[in-house]
């Protein structure tokens, strides 16, 4: 970006840093248009999600099959991250962006096409979700780091949680509608849809003006550039103290969020794709107004006390979903969990964020993102766990109660999260506090 865009920016950025309303980072235009594209791939995303979820359930009535599946694309996710963030440090970002979302079409208008003209095969969806794999994962990595690129330090817990809001409002809307198609256009029809949704991002994409970059990546091998970022995370306590939290989420939590909900709609609630629908969509309603309430903090210092309570309350709320015996009490506690999970989600990845210096932030957020490697092994938990226990619910209060408990050990234990300011996040020099332990 020419040093012309970048004086005109200026006013706009210090503007949202002397706003701290919830909505203070969209007076920054080239943030407007990322949380524009990031709602859009968002929707695709869950309508490929309840998608393939129910097509897989539909074909095989077996959990363990749904869970096998989810590995198959974490796995691919999770052999790809190291390269991402690598990528996103060493090439433009603006490149790899359009680059990825052009995959992301390509793959799912070939596999909307496939269902509609041919016949729908389980070998069909399980490629499908590992090239998918290999694209999202880029997409993701780089769209988390891009937002520091374009907002300006104190303004990006704001930031964050709006983009985790407009997150949650796609996982709100997203499976409903997706459920919908299923319902008006069969599942050929819905990943059409998702194509569509990848065709406007690049919309998006073209109107952001990303900032001059001279990376210290290019200097060195790839190789190293990937053990500048382990070294980092194990050197650095506060930044390996959040990324550990940040394990909870895609180990107990989101597991009963992605894999039971087909089976609770089939065999708890005795529905078809629509009750699937009204489950997720529940869990995003909570999240739109977790992420409101969370970008509506301002200068609210005790954000490490905030992302306990959270994982806290996220745990027993998942108890009370399990013990619903009809829809509508089920969707209230469903709702709530979806609440606390994005207060937590959100305070975690801006306290992680702020703990990653720039010149490193690609190849740091790459390893830890690696985090997703435990979403098959917990998705594996889940769709098993069911199987063997007669159902969902069992594996949902064990889970969920093992994440309640992780809770209560870190507040007990762990004063670097217990006692962590925002004013440490936002210092410069990474986000060390000068006595983290106090």
């Amino acid at each position: 970006m020419s040093e012309k865009l970048s004086r005109e920016s200026n006013p706009e950025k210090e503007r949202a840093v002397e706003n701290t309303g919830p909505f203070a980072a969209l007076g920054i235009r080239n943030f407007r248009f990322l949380l524009t594209g990031t709602v859009l791939a968002n929707a695709g995303m869950w309508i490929q999600q309840i998608t393939l979820n129910w097509l897989v359930y539909d074909l095989t009535g077996s959990g363990t099959v749904l869970g096998s599946l989810n590995m198959v694309r974490s796995v691919s996710s999770v052999g790809m991250i190291p390269v991402a963030g690598v990528l996103i440090d060493r090439v433009s970002r603006r490149r790899i962006m359009l680059l990825t979302n052009g995959w992301l079409f390509l793959i799912t208008l070939l596999l909307g096409l496939i269902l509609i003209f041919g016949e729908a095969h389980i070998a069909y969806l399980f490629v499908f979700a590992f090239l998918g794999g290999l694209g999202a994962v880029i997409d993701q990595n780089l769209r988390q780091v891009v937002i520091f690129d374009l907002v300006p330090r104190a303004a990006t817990p704001n930031a964050v949680a709006i983009i985790q809001t407009g997150w949650s409002l796609m996982r709100s809307f997203g499976p409903a509608i997706g459920g919908f198609l299923i319902l008006w256009f069969g599942a050929g029809g819905n990943f059409l849809v998702q194509a569509g949704a990848y065709a406007l991002i690049t919309v998006t994409i073209a109107q952001i003006q990303f900032p001059a970059r001279k990376s210290d990546a290019v200097r060195s091998s790839p190789l190293q550039n990937i053990r500048e970022g382990i070294r980092y995370v194990a050197k650095e306590r506060v930044t390996r103290t959040f990324m550990l939290m940040g394990f909870i989420l895609p180990l107990f939590i989101i597991p009963i969020y992605t894999i039971l909900p087909p089976i609770y709609a089939a065999e708890v609630f005795h529905g078809g794709p629509e009750v699937l629908g009204f489950l997720l969509s529940s869990v995003g309603v909570g999240g739109i107004a977790g992420g409101v309430v969370v970008a509506s903090l301002g200068r609210f210092e005790r954000r490490g006390l905030v992302q306990i309570a959270a994982l806290f309350l996220t745990g027993l709320t998942l108890i009370g979903f399990a013990y619903s015996t009809n829809l509508p009490v089920a969707l209230m506690f469903l709702a709530l969990s979806g609440f606390f999970e994005m207060v937590f989600l959100t305070t975690n990845q801006t306290l992680l964020q702020l703990s990653i210096p720039d010149n490193l932030r690609g190849r740091v957020t790459a390893v830890v993102n690696l985090n997703a490697a435990l979403s098959p092994l917990g998705g594996l938990m889940a769709g098993v766990g069911s199987d063997l226990l007669g159902g969902p619910k069992i594996v949902t209060i064990v889970l969920a109660s093992i994440a309640a408990a992780i809770a209560v050990g870190v507040f007990l234990g762990s004063s670097t999260i217990r006692n962590y300011r925002l004013s440490h996040a936002i210092a410069p020099g990474g986000g060390k506090p000068a006595n983290p332990g106090s």
